[in-house]
C-alpha cells in the first residue's frame, strides 16, 4: 500500500486536505489521517502538492511525434493531403510502435494517464500500451482514403474492445469527408449489433461542414444521426462548426464534444463554441490531437486556450469556466473513453494519479488551485504520474522498462528513414 499525505487533494467536491490511500491499482481510502493505519509499503509526504485525477487525452494520435514540427503552417486539407497522408503511407508496424513510445513518454511527464487514440497498426499500438501499463482506447481510424474495409469494424470491435484494464476499442471512422455513404451505414449497424458508441472527427472546419451539407442535405451530426449511429451514444473530436441543431443532438443522444483548441488553432480551423455547448447541456472532454498538428502533448496548454479563445469569441471576459474545463480534460475524458472508474479520487477509483508541485513559482500565491491549474499551470508542475497504482515518471525519470535515450534514438533513426525514402 501507498499513503500520500500532508497535501491538497483535488476531488469532485473540490480541493481538500485528504490522505489518499492506494492499495494494488486502486484507492482504497480518501479522508483525515487515522489512528488506525495499516503497514505501508510507502509513505509520500505531498509537502503541500496536489494530489489529483490524471489527465485523459481524449483526442489524439500519439505515432504522428514523427511529422512533429515537419509539416506546419499549412491549412488541413494541405496539411493532410500534402504533407501527412503520403508520408503515412510509409508507416509499418515497428515504425508506430517506436514512435507510439515517444508519445507515451510525453504524456507521462505532462500527468497524462490515458488517450483516445486514431491511428494506423493497431496491432503495434496495443504492444506499447499493456508492455508499458499506459491506459489507451483506440478509436477506429477507417478511410475510403486508403481503401479500407468498413466491415473490419466487426472483426477489430471483437479483437480488441476487451482486452483487459489497459486496452480498449471504440467504433469510428476518420471523417466524412474521407467515406461514403457505405461506410457509414456499416459502422451504425455494428453499433446496433454490439450497442457501442461511434466516434469521428466531426464539423472540424467550415468547408468540411458546408461540403456535407451541400451533398447529403444534412451537417455531418445531423447525417450520423439519421443513420442512427448515435443512438448508443458517442461523440465527435473538434467540432468546431457545429449548429445549435448538431448541439441538440448531441445533448439528446449523450454524445461528448471534444475539444482540440491547439489544433483548431494552428490550422486555423476556428474556435469551439463553448458557451453554445454549455448552454445546450452537453458533454465536454479535451483532446491535444496529434503531435503532428499541435505539436505539443499537453493538457496545460489545452485547458488554458479553450478558457482564452471561448472569451474571445464571446467578446466576455466571463466567458470560460476553468473549473468546468479542468473536470472536462480529467473527469469528462475518462467517461468519454468509457474509462468510468479512472475518473476521480475517490475510495473504490483506479489510482491514476498525478502529483502537481505547489512550490514552483507558476503556481503562488494559492488564492484558487483550480484557476492556477488552468491558467498558470504547465507540465514542469507534474511531479509524478501513477497508472493502475504503479509510478511510471516522478521527478523526472521514467519507469517504463525502456531508456528513454534509447526510445528517442530508434525514433530518430526511422524518422530519418522514412524522410530520405
Amino acid at each position: 500500500m501507498i499513503r500520500f499525505y500532508n497535501g491538497l487533494t483535488l476531488e469532485p467536491a473540490g480541493v481538500t486536505e485528504n490522505e489518499v490511500w492506494v492499495d494494488g491499482s486502486a484507492i482504497s481510502y480518501v479522508g483525515p489521517a487515522r489512528a488506525d493505519m495499516p503497514a505501508f509499503e510507502r509513505q509520500v509526504d505531498l509537502k503541500g502538492d496536489l494530489l489529483m485525477p490524471g489527465f485523459k487525452n481524449a483526442h489524439t494520435h500519439s505515432a504522428m511525434t514523427f511529422l512533429r514540427s515537419a509539416a506546419d503552417d499549412l491549412p488541413l486539407q494541405d496539411w493532410l493531403q500534402k504533407q501527412v497522408f503520403p508520408r503515412e503511407k510509409k508507416l509499418d508496424a515497428e515504425r508506430v510502435a517506436a514512435f507510439t513510445k515517444v508519445a507515451f513518454l510525453e504524456y507521462l511527464a505532462n500527468g497524462i494517464t490515458a488517450c483516445f487514440d486514431m491511428y494506423f497498426y493497431p496491432d503495434a499500438f496495443v504492444q506499447v500500451a499493456k508492455d508499458w501499463g499506459f491506459r489507451a482506447i483506440m478509436c477506429e481510424s477507417l478511410t475510403s482514403v486508403t481503401n479500407d474495409d468498413p466491415n473490419r469494424v466487426y472483426e477489430r470491435y471483437e479483437k480488441y474492445n476487451d482486452m483487459g484494464p489497459f486496452v480498449g476499442y471504440r467504433l469510428g471512422f476518420h471523417a466524412e469527408y474521407t467515406n461514403g455513404i457505405d461506410a457509414f451505414k456499416t459502422v451504425a449497424e455494428a453499433a446496433h449489433r454490439f450497442k457501442a458508441p461511434v466516434w469521428c472527427h466531426n464539423s472540424e472546419t467550415k468547408k468540411e461542414t458546408e461540403e456535407c451539407v451541400a451533398k447529403y442535405g444534412k451537417t455531418p451530426t445531423a447525417l450520423f444521426d439519421s443513420l442512427g449511429m448515435y443512438d448508443y451514444g458517442g461523440g465527435g473530436y473538434h467540432c468546431v462548426y457545429f449548429t445549435p441543431e448538431d448541439m441538440d443532438i448531441f445533448a439528446k443522444r449523450g454524445c461528448t464534444a471534444v475539444i482540440n483548441a491547439c489544433s483548431n488553432g494552428k490550422l486555423a480551423s476556428g474556435i469551439f463554441p463553448l458557451k453554445l455547448a454549455v448552454e445546450k447541456g452537453v458533454n465536454l472532454a479535451v483532446g491535444t490531437d496529434g503531435p503532428a498538428s499541435n505539436n505539443a502533448l499537453d493538457m496545460f496548454r489545452e485547458m488554458y486556450l479553450i478558457n482564452i479563445t471561448a472569451k474571445l469569441r464571446e467578446g466576455d471576459a466571463a466567458a470560460g469556466d476553468p473549473a468546468l474545463i479542468l473536470n472536462a480534460a480529467v473527469s469528462g475524458g475518462a467517461r468519454a473513453m468509457g474509462l468510468n472508474d479512472c475518473d476521480a479520487v475517490a475510495a473504490g477509483k483506479q489510482a491514476d494519479l498525478v502529483r502537481i508541485d505547489m512550490h514552483r513559482p507558476n503556481m503562488r500565491p494559492v488564492h484558487n488551485v483550480v484557476k492556477n491549474l488552468v491558467y498558470s499551470g504547465d507540465p514542469s508542475n507534474v511531479r509524478m504520474t501513477m497508472i493502475a497504482g504503479v509510478v511510471r515518471y516522478e521527478d523526472g525519470q521514467f519507469f517504463v522498462g525502456e531508456d528513454p535515450e534509447d526510445v528517442y534514438r530508434e525514433a530518430e533513426r526511422l524518422t530519418k528513414a522514412i524522410f530520405e525514402e
